[in-house]
């Protein structure tokens, strides 16, 4: 592995353990201190914010052919994907979360087959037909299950993790054609503008007199570190690796949510969380990894290439 490679790989182990412990983080404080809408509200204006400072040192324009698809990856990527997956995760587990998400490799499989009209082979049928049931699964699990678990929560997990993989498959063209920066930059500027109007009322009924310091670091962790950096991460790591050993990295998001949720429920004797592991949820869990897995799969013929 050369040096840069090593750090590609450090990127993305940084960007999914923040993803990973940003599940159950970000969940402390909804909706007691923050509603969703308005937590997703300080963050896309916060992250964007940073981006258009960067954005300020690339000299680079867009062709206005171009902006219809990045309002939509704005749409998708941004503001669709951000207040389904809050909004989501302030009604259900971490735990339901974090392995929904690791769906989005299966979704991103499908949405290229349909549009960039890449090849399903057997192998990877089978793998969308594992994390399918795994994600199913759980989701119907939610309405059942105790501690912090909900159906709708998880399917608006779900909603979130279709929408970022038609993200990703759709921003491809973007990514390669432009600095990534500047496509994220412009990414954020329209998904802000889509999110004003649901996020706007969420925010201006929040009580900031409420909030405590934690509440302020938690904030602070989710616009700088599971936004921003985490983009940042990601965007780095992506010019270096393919993206599909960047899609392996989701397998530790549900791993650090199992560990923090275990953490918060036994060490930190939180209760509302003990009962959120449980075996139907590490037997979801593996369906949807062995399904990622199988898609991921190089055919025989490849092994050994540099790909």
């Amino acid at each position: 592995m050369n040096k840069d490679n090593y750090k590609a790989h450090l990127a993305l182990l940084g960007a999914n353990v923040i993803y990973g412990v940003n599940h159950i983080i970000a969940k402390g404080v909804m909706p007691n201190k923050i509603g969703p809408s308005a937590f997703v509200f300080l963050r896309i204006f916060g992250a964007g914010l940073l981006f258009w400072i960067i954005k300020s040192f690339i000299k680079e324009k867009v062709a206005k052919k171009d902006f219809p698809l990045l309002i939509l990856c704005g749409l998708l990527g941004v503001a669709t994907n951000q207040m389904f997956f809050f909004n989501g995760l302030n009604l259900t587990s971490p735990i339901d979360a974090s392995i929904i998400i690791t769906a989005v490799p299966v979704m991103v499989l499908i949405f290229s087959a349909f549009i960039l009209k890449e090849k399903i082979t057997s192998l990877k049928l089978i793998g969308i037909t594992l994390g399918g049931i795994g994600a199913v699964l759980l989701i119907l699990y939610g309405q059942k299950a105790g501690g912090t678990s909900s159906v709708l929560g998880n399917l608006f997990v779900f909603i979130n993790a279709c929408s970022y993989a038609l993200y990703m498959v759709l921003v491809k063209p973007l990514m390669t054609k432009y600095n990534p920066i500047t496509v994220i930059t412009w990414a954020f500027l329209f998904g802000f503008i889509f999110m004003f109007p649901f996020g706007i009322n969420d925010l201006l009924n929040t009580n900031f007199a409420a909030f405590t310091l934690n509440t302020y670091l938690t904030v602070a962790f989710v616009v700088l570190g599971t936004t921003f950096l985490a983009y940042l991460f990601n965007i780095y790591a992506l010019s270096k690796v393919a993206p599909s050993v960047s899609g392996s990295y989701i397998y530790l998001q549900p791993v650090v949510s199992f560990i923090m949720v275990a953490i918060y429920a036994f060490i930190l004797n939180q209760d509302q969380y003990a009962e959120d592991i449980s075996y139907v949820k590490i037997f979801s869990c593996l369906m949807v990894i062995v399904g990622v897995y199988l898609i991921s799969k190089k055919p025989a013929k490849l092994k050994g290439l540099k790909i």
